[in-house]
């Protein structure tokens, strides 16, 4: 590699965290601003303290656990049976979890609200609890493609075939395959998809808002529209909460890679 190639790939890598960067350190200054004349924390100290954070935030976080446990008891089973027994279906079913990235979630809650009103023959949107199951099942379907290929990733780290057949061997069923033999070893592949479904749930506003949820994106909307520098603060604070999902991600996948290693 030539010094000049090193030098444009410095150069490159510089731009691009600048690019990045800048933007979000002026946010972050401009959140600071709320005292006159003075940098300080209160704009955060009110999003804190907002009640409607804390109740939005907190349902936000349960929608999110329930979404990663209805992600997984679909996603794992699938994607295993299609390894172990369907591999000419995997075209087809991936194709299937891609079409998420396609159709606007905007289509997906106006077929909700259409198929499911009161005046369908099963009125959930006629009920909280309701109301919620459906939040989790659109939540579910845009988190699906990167469920599906974070688990199938981590299906191809192990020979699914060979261990499903000593499990049966020793008289094991498939419910006891499955959350015994197969979700341990791809326990990092699924906390992966579940800290990319965590992010996304946090940040949704197009289906909680249309289904009339008190979730955690409508509140950043709402507040951007009558506060001057709150909806900065939460723009950090959803920043941090991405990235630390990131993160997260990275330490799961460095494990995963430090246990594969051979001794």
């Amino acid at each position: 590699m030539s010094v000049w190639t090193r030098i444009l790939g410095w150069a490159a890598l510089i731009f691009g965290l600048l690019y990045f960067f800048v933007p979000l350190a002026g946010l972050f200054e401009f959140s600071l601003k709320a005292r006159r004349g003075v940098y300080s924390f209160d704009a955060y100290a009110k999003v804190f303290g907002d009640p409607q954070f804390q109740q939005t935030f907190s349902y936000s976080v349960v929608m999110a656990l329930v979404t990663i446990v209805f992600g997984v008891l679909l996603v794992v089973p699938t994607a295993f049976w299609v390894r172990l027994k369907m591999p000419w279906a995997r075209p087809y079913v991936e194709f299937l979890t891609l079409l998420p990235l396609v159709i606007p979630a905007i289509v997906i809650v106006f077929g909700y609200i259409r198929l499911y009103n009161t005046a369908s023959w099963l009125p959930l949107t006629g009920s909280a609890l309701g109301t919620n199951l459906l939040l989790a099942f659109g939540y579910t379907i845009l988190a699906l493609p990167y469920m599906y290929r974070a688990v199938d990733t981590g299906l191809r780290t192990i020979d699914v075939g060979t261990l499903t057949e000593a499990a049966q061997s020793l008289g094991a069923g498939w419910t006891t395959i499955l959350a015994r033999v197969i979700l341990p070893n791809v326990i990092p592949a699924v906390l992966s998809g579940a800290f990319l479904t965590f992010a996304i749930v946090i940040g949704e506003f197009t289906l909680a808002a249309l289904l009339d949820r008190p979730a955690f994106g409508p509140y950043l909307q709402r507040i951007g529209a009558n506060k001057p520098y709150e909806p900065f603060a939460l723009s950090v604070i959803a920043f941090a909460i991405t990235w630390g999902c990131l993160g997260l991600i990275q330490l799961v996948s460095r494990f995963q890679k430090t246990t594969q290693r051979p001794a």
